[in-house]
Formats: C-alpha cells, structure tokens, sequence
C-alpha cells in the first residue's frame, strides 16, 4: 500500500521493483510523457491567450487546430532524445517517426493521439492525450509500420492524461490502472487513486444519439430499454452522459461506473468505426481491463484484434462489466426481439391520437 501523494516517479520505481520487472528505460519513457503531458496542459490552460498560428488538415483530412499541432510536437521533441524509444506513430502523422542518429534507439514503441476532443478546446471542455507502449522488436533493422500492428494485449503500458479542472494521468503497467493528480505547487503527479476498480454494474450511458437511425438493432434495443427506465424490462432509470471527448468519458466511467458506446453504424459501409485503433481504443481498453471492466467492438475484444493499418478505425464499447456483456450478448444474438418493442424517437403529438 502506497502513503497518500507518492510521486510518480517513486511510484514507477516501488512498482518495478515489486514486480520484479525494474526497467530504467520504460520509467524514463512514462516520466517523459508525464512532462510533455504537462507542458500540453499549459498551452490548453492558455487558450486563445497563447497565440495559436493557422494549423493545416491531419492525414485524415480533417481540419487541424492550433492545439493538436502543438501537443504532437511536444510528445515528440520529449521522447525524440531519450534514448527509450525506437520508433513512434501519432494520429497525427500519416507515417511511423523513426528516432534516428544522433539519438540513440531505445527498447520501446510508442502511439498517441496528442489532443483527443480537441474540438471541445473552443468551448473549455476537458480535453487529453492518450499513449500506448509496446516493446520494440529485437531486430535491427529501421522500425516499419508492421512492428505496430500488434494487439493490444501486448501492450506494456497505456495511459491517457486529462486536462480540466485538475490534471490528472492515468496509468497501468499492466498490473491495475492508477490515477495521479498534478500538484500545481509542486509540479509532481501525485498518486490519488491506487488501483481503480469500475463498478459491475452502473446506470449510466454515453452515446450520441443524433445518431440513432445509422444503429445496428443490439445497439437500438440496449438504448430502447436504458431509455425505458423504471417502467422497462432493465427495471431501473439510467441516466445518459455525452461529452464528445473520449478521455473524459473514459475517466468517468473509471470513477464511477457506467458505459460508453461508440459503435458500428451504416452511415459508411466502408467504414465501420469511427475511433482509432491503435491511439484511442486500444490504450483505453487496456486501463479499462486493468480496472475490472470490459472493451469490445459489440463483437470482438478490443484487445485481441489484430491491427490492419496504422490508422485503422473500429466501434468502439467499453465500461462496466455488466452493461458490456449485455451489449455484447444482444450483438450475438441479433436476431433476437427485444424484450419490449419501444422505439428510441416516436411520434409525439400534444393531443392524443384516436383509438
């Protein structure tokens, strides 16, 4: 048992020695993230104060924002010289960044999405970063894009760092998932929750309803009785969180339960998820396993798909236990009615129809 505020740094120490797995590099590695995880949390703390210059479309097309430019460059210029890394891949960068001479190749590769739901930075809402470790391939040959498509079971380390009203990292080892707060004093991640466990069962939901008619009929008939509440065949009222920012719905959930759904839907045949694999789902699913819960694409774990592309986009649940088997179990039986046929938007009028 740890005493209350113990650094990170000690932290990672105490635990590899506990373990017997005491690795100089992947400390160094998480102790560098953590001070570019800072460094972030001071150019999203500054706002519109802190002079944004024109950001470009990412590979993916899509428009970039002063922010996510600025947060890829600081997770490479902190992990670029260390000497614990052989390679790195973003979502922000269209290919693998290689750590080339003069630094020296280290024993680890890592992904991460530098600002996921920067789009929330306009209107103050909590935003993060999320990272994964894997370790690097033996050989040595130039790292390629193959050495990352690797399941997300054979992640050494995963973490995301959240920036709102505190900053707050957390982190697993694979050996739980841990939460440390920033002492804005001190400028230390303290240890604040020491192996998080989620709840089995919870009564809240996240999903985005506007997009409704585009849902597989599991997922309409999950939702149909969360919405029924008390009087439905669930026999309990649940209450529905949306924050569009898939760190902040993750940390919810770690703190007090409940059930994200990001899922497949037909909006895009060709496209059968919207999160990307490697930045956002597997880091997430791996903290969300550590601390007692469930992640699947309604079908499949999380962690046991083998990746295709660098950025290759999956559905994406994840949470308490309970909640996800049900949600997994109505995707294998697909054909089965739901236990009452509500729909999730009917017809209202304010005068009652005739009989």
């Amino acid at each position: 048992m740890y005493e209350p505020r113990t650094s990170l740094t000690r932290f990672l120490m105490e635990e590899g020695r506990s373990h017997g797995q005491s690795e100089g590099d992947l400390i160094g590695l998480i102790l560098n993230i953590a001070l570019a995880c800072q460094a972030i949390a001071r150019i999203v703390a500054a706002g519109a104060a802190g002079d944004p210059p024109a950001a470009p479309s990412n590979v993916h097309g899509e428009k970039q924002k002063w922010v996510d430019v600025l947060a890829n460059q600081k997770l490479i210029e902190a992990n670029s010289w260390s000497g614990h890394l052989a390679a790195m891949v973003s979502e922000e960068m269209e290919t693998v960044h290689p750590i080339e001479q003069p630094c020296p190749r280290g024993k680890y590769l890592l992904s991460f999405d530098p600002l996921d739901g920067s789009s929330n930075a306009d209107v103050n809402v909590s935003v993060g970063s999320i990272f994964s470790v894997l370790r690097a391939p033996d050989h040595d040959a130039a790292i390629t894009e193959a050495d990352f498509l690797r399941p997300g079971l054979e992640q050494v380390a995963a973490g995301y760092a959240l920036y709102g009203p505190a900053t707050i990292l957390v982190l697993s080892l694979g050996a739980g998932t841990h939460a440390f707060t920033l002492d804005p004093a001190t400028h230390e991640f303290q240890l604040t929750d020491f192996r998080i466990m989620i709840p089995v069962a919870a009564c809240e939901f996240a999903i985005n309803v506007s997009n409704a008619r585009f849902w597989e009929p599991p997922v309409k008939r999950y939702i149909d009785e969360c919405i029924a509440g008390a009087s439905g065949p669930r026999g309990t009222d649940f209450n529905m969180r949306w924050i569009a920012s898939l760190v902040a719905e993750a940390h919810r959930i770690l703190m007090r339960g409940g059930i994200f759904l990001y899922p497949r839907d037909t909006r895009e045949p060709s496209r059968p998820g919207r999160l990307r694999l490697l930045y956002e789902a597997n880091p997430i699913a791996f903290l969300i396993e550590q601390a007692g819960g469930m992640a699947t694409t309604g079908r499949d774990p999380i962690l046991s798909l083998q990746p295709a592309s660098l950025h290759q986009r999956v559905p994406f649940i994840f949470g308490s236990a309970n909640e996800v088997a049900r949600v997994q179990r109505y995707h294998l039986e697909p054909d089965q009615q739901p236990d009452m046929p509500i729909a999730l938007f009917q017809p209202r009028s304010l005068f009652r129809q005739p009989a």
